[in-house]
């Protein structure tokens, strides 16, 4: 029998992408013009965000490695025999299924593409010690160039297709919350509360997006004690009267990620509590008003901070404030470039798309215990910003149960 090591399984018909065809050109001659400008022959992209932003395609690796080649005349998906026709139907342009009848099938289908003593862009911040040195081994590379600053900074600026998905995504974490506080009662579970508004934002998300592929829509609903990072998972925690509540949605539509994330309290808010979340609510405010064309992310953050130091507030400060949306999860992709903190110099832009998400700590024990933040998404205007984000914030509407 002839196992071969690569083939083409274009399997159906293509699918219906969240982006038109234009859309993706128009991408992929961004691409060219950083390919053409370093001296790029090809480049080898191998990270989720950086294949999903030009193809459309987002894998599910499990132990396997993906890819994109794009060069000045070709754009191909690499993709694992164990997923047939699913990455063809899903990319913009070609796709080539590796097989595993042999060790590193898959680069060999990456050099069917790139050929041998080409120069080759990658992504220094994704590709692994190992797969680089397969990538030397098998491309036999003239140079490699590392593009992942470049293309990160293409990503950066959205275009108005991506815009207007971007919103799509705020209107369906709003959904989520609403859902959220609607369930909140006393002695319901975090884990009971998130379902709720995971499963509303799932419902409105299909439908919106009928063609879409459904996944890794999330919520961290945290209380208590569990509010004080940003990132904790949900628990069985049951909920009391007077617990501090962090409520965080996030849709995923087609690879793009949009977030609500919301102060609450069960029923009573606490007089030292009530002045911690107002203050955050004021900074959160302010924050918001700064996110203007030509003003920097250091800047923006060294006034918040001032905002914060004069109440006496600053060393509950436990990271930046804000961050940039599009291709990006909690599990690939970050534009780290665009986050409001001290060292990061990038200068705010029309059709950049940012959050502002002041979040203060307060270590058990101490009088308003727990973890306040709230997040708003803006649109970066050519004269300020337009908020996307709808869901109320502040104690007027978010003390329930």
């Amino acid at each position: 029998m002839d196992r071969p090591e690569f083939y083409r399984f274009h399997n159906g018909e293509k699918a219906v992408q969240a982006f038109d065809a234009a859309e993706f050109d128009t991408r992929l001659a961004g691409l060219r013009e950083i390919m053409a400008a370093a001296g790029v022959e090809a480049c080898v992209f191998t990270s989720m965000h950086a294949i999903a932003y030009y193809s459309g395609f987002l894998y599910c690796a499990f132990g396997r490695p993906y890819g994109l080649i794009v060069t000045a005349t070709q754009d191909v998906t690499i993709s694992a025999g164990i997923d047939a026709g699913q990455p063809w139907r899903r990319s913009h342009g070609d796709n080539i299924t590796y097989t595993d009848w042999t060790r590193d099938n898959y680069w060999r289908a990456i050099l069917s593409v790139t050929g041998e003593g080409s120069v080759i862009g990658y992504e220094g911040d994704h590709l692994t010690l190992v797969q680089k040195a397969k990538l030397d081994e098998f491309l036999k590379p003239l140079k490699t160039v590392d593009v992942a600053p470049a293309i990160m900074r293409q990503r950066m600026h959205k275009s108005p297709a991506e815009i207007a998905l971007i919103r799509h995504g705020a209107q369906v974490a709003d959904v989520g919350g609403y859902a959220i506080r609607d369930a909140i009662t006393v002695g319901a579970r975090e884990i009971d509360v998130a379902m709720a508004g995971r499963d509303a934002m799932e419902a409105e998300i299909a439908k919106r997006f009928p063609d879409a592929e459904y996944r890794d829509t999330w919520v961290w609903f945290q209380s208590g004690v569990n509010t004080d990072g940003a990132h904790n998972p949900v628990t069985a925690r049951a909920l009391e009267i007077g617990d501090i509540l962090s409520l965080n949605t996030f849709p995923m539509i087609n690879a793009y990620y949009t977030a609500l994330e919301r102060t609450m309290f069960v029923r009573e808010v606490d007089e030292a509590s009530l002045k911690i979340w107002e203050a955050n609510v004021a900074a959160h405010e302010y924050g918001m008003s700064l996110l203007k064309p030509g003003a920097s992310c250091a800047e923006i953050t060294h006034k918040i901070n001032a905002f914060f130091d004069e109440r006496q507030l600053l060393q509950y400060r436990t990271f930046g404030y804000g961050h940039s949306f599009g291709v990006l999860s909690h599990y690939y992709g970050r534009e780290a470039g665009l986050e409001l903190r001290e060292d990061i110099d990038t200068v705010l832009e029309p059709g950049m798309v940012i959050s502002m998400e002041p979040m203060l700590t307060i270590a058990q024990g101490n009088p308003g215990a727990g973890g306040y933040r709230e997040h708003d998404i803006l649109v970066i205007t050519e004269d300020g910003n337009e908020n996307i984000t709808g869901y109320p914030y502040g104690p007027d509407f978010n003390v329930v149960g």
